[in-house]
């Protein structure tokens, strides 16, 4: 049997340790923690469950307050290629320079987030991640007539003729070099493939897809790999 070493039988939940420092509840200690204004060596904390040593050093922000982390919604601009880990859905992922919600990131705004307006894997643009029930509840409830705007490059240049047909989707050209065509598909509630069949019928060979607006929220500039914070005015 391994017997644990004297540091480890030191150690506390940092929960405690703030509860006792500071005269707080369990409870409130946790969301202090949560809000990302307790420090441990000059750190912000990660999870009141972390162990920490009688020497090192917890730190409270002055005036904190224990206050629920209200639940936010986050869009990506998910690389073509790009595998989603529902455990861990901004891995790898950068903050971007559009974000104005001027939130600090916090741990919670990671956890129970729910991965809704999926896109297939060899896809990019734009895609949802939401703590929110209501958002949740919309986006599924709604998905069939919600609008989505796609950019299509396919391979070659496309006559206009090649677009007649198209429909429910409202299709024209975006702009044509180098041998190929970027193509602007807006489609309310797309069934997978159903874009693909689309083009495969005119003839059409698709490079790529890229989702560039969901109902009213679009990319936004977002380089591939970065995201944001919807903002609380903002509505699919």
């Amino acid at each position: 049997m391994n017997t644990p070493a004297p540091e480890d039988t030191a150690a506390e939940r940092l929960s405690k340790r703030v509860a006792a420092q500071g005269g707080w509840s369990r409870r409130d200690a946790e969301l202090l923690i949560d809000n990302g204004v307790v420090r441990v060596d000059g750190t912000v904390a990660l999870s009141p469950q972390m162990r920490v040593l009688p020497t090192q050093r917890v730190e409270i922000e002055k005036n904190a307050r224990p206050e629920p982390v209200p639940p936010v919604t986050v869009v990506l601009h998910k690389p073509a290629g790009m595998d989603i880990d529902p455990a861990a859905p901004l891995a790898g992922a950068r903050r971007s320079d559009t974000d104005r919600s001027g939130l600090r990131p916090l741990p919670r705004h990671l956890l129970d987030q729910h991965y809704v307006a999926q896109l297939g894997r060899r896809d990019s643009g734009l895609v949802v991640f939401t703590q929110v029930h209501g958002i949740e509840r919309k986006l599924i409830e709604d998905a069939g007539i919600l609008e989505h705007e796609l950019q299509v490059e396919v391979q070659g240049e496309v006559a206009p003729e090649a677009l007649q047909g198209m429909r429910p989707a409202r299709v024209s050209v975006g702009s044509q070099r180098e041998g190929r065509t970027v193509l602007r598909f807006a489609i309310k509630g797309p069934q997978p493939g159903q874009v693909t069949a689309m083009c495969e019928r005119a003839g059409l060979r698709i490079l790529g897809v890229r989702r560039i607006r969901l109902g009213r929220v679009p990319l936004a500039g977002m380089a591939p790999g970065e995201w944001r914070y919807l903002l609380p005015e903002e509505r699919f």
